[in-house]
């Protein structure tokens, strides 16, 4: 995946030559099968997480494989779909099994340490995206294709993973709900819907910016990300343990305030060096929104509800995540890039306000009480 997002939007600038405002729409397509992810959810219910993940990241292969094919914005545009299936499949059921390894009070804890690993990957491949085209040891085209192969390694790999739940093995496979839509979850499906604007006009045209108007190559792209990624890997699990023991509300709102300096600073920026640095910064915080929204639905919903709550999440960042690259490509047009930067800010300084209203302690739902209750009233009997 760090891979592909490494030399995709070179690939889009050099290879296909396509302009700012079809950035943002081969955005709004690749986003399709995020919208429509709890549907997809729905059909599969019966397949276990494991299996589940294990089919994602198949179709994944098939998409990233073939990338290298595309000679046009609509050649492109299949595998985009394709790879974006199996991509928001895995973006919501990494998350549900990494947190069935462990209780509720250490779910921000495990995450970190998921983020981590995911990031010592990515330095891997950066690594290797960076020397092999400063030397001219791979292409676009070779290097899709040895995305694909990761990715179906990771399938088989996956595809015998044990059904875990809170930190124990189940020798009953766990039954999980087609759907989910509950109102007591309505702040973490607003802060996904908030998110998911803001990230996205940010994946859109952050790297682009770089590209485009500060003409940064490959090598440079690659040791930016590399450096990220690097930061990413040394403190996701210090990460993670803030927000187990400073709680999710401070946490996600420092997260947005940071949203707000390192978008208004990348909008402005009249010299790379500054672009970068606010690049970095946001990238750095990024992986807090996920991390704290999932440890707060973790927190309030029984574990049957993480998987298919999480798909609805998903679901509603792309409600935003297909609008706005669209409006935001299309605006491109008339205005300066600054304009849709500032529109994140906009985002962000919302998300910030929902997370004034968090309370974990307070907002369980009764399934999750349930449980403790009846552990209560059989020690009183």
């Amino acid at each position: 995946m760090a891979a592909n997002q490494n030399i995709g939007s070179n690939y889009f600038k050099e290879q296909l030559h396509l302009s700012g405002p079809q950035f943002g729409y081969i955005t709004a397509i690749r986003e399709i099968p995020g919208f429509l992810l709890i549907f997809l959810t729905a059909i599969f219910y019966r397949l276990t997480l494991p299996r589940l993940t294990a089919l994602s990241l198949a179709v994944l292969a098939i998409g990233y494989g073939f990338y290298g094919l595309s000679t046009s914005f609509w050649t492109l545009a299949p595998w985009v779909v394709i790879s974006s299936m199996g991509y928001h499949t895995w973006l919501q059921t990494q998350g549900a099994l990494g947190m069935s390894l462990t209780t509720k009070n250490h779910a921000g804890s495990i995450l970190g340490r998921i983020s981590a690993l995911n990031s010592a990957g990515a330095v891997a491949a950066m690594i290797v995206v960076l020397v092999s085209f400063e030397f001219h040891w791979l292409t676009f085209r070779s290097t899709f294709v040895i995305c694909g192969l990761l990715a179906f390694l990771a399938a088989v790999a996956i595809f015998f993973f044990p059904n875990v739940r809170d930190g124990e093995v189940q020798q009953v496979l766990p039954q999980r709900e087609p759907l989910v839509f509950r109102r007591e979850y309505r702040y973490y499906y607003l802060l996904n819907l908030l998110d998911g604007g803001r990230q996205q006009i940010f994946f859109s045209f952050g790297l682009w910016v770089l590209v485009e108007n500060f003409k940064l190559g490959v090598p440079i792209i690659s040791g930016v990300l590399l450096a990220i990624t690097s930061l990413n890997m040394t403190l996701g699990p210090w990460i993670g343990r803030q927000i187990d023991q400073r709680g999710v509300r401070r946490i996600l709102e420092v997260a947005n305030i940071g949203y707000i300096v390192a978008l208004a600073g990348y909008g402005f920026a009249n010299h790379w060096v500054i672009a970068v640095g606010c690049y970095v910064i946001y990238s750095f915080i990024f992986p807090l929104s996920y991390i704290g929204s999932s440890t707060y639905l973790r927190k309030i919903a029984p574990p049957e509800d993480l998987a298919p709550s999480m798909a609805m999440g998903v679901t509603m960042q792309h409600v935003a995540a297909i609008v706005v690259p669209l409006a935001a490509g299309y605006i491109l047009n008339f205005v300066g890039y600054q304009i849709p930067f500032i529109i994140a800010c906009g985002f962000a300084a919302s998300t910030f306000f929902v997370t004034r209203r968090l309370s974990p302690d307070t907002q369980q739902v009764a399934p999750r009480n349930a449980p403790q209750e009846a552990v209560s009233t059989a020690s009183g009997n």
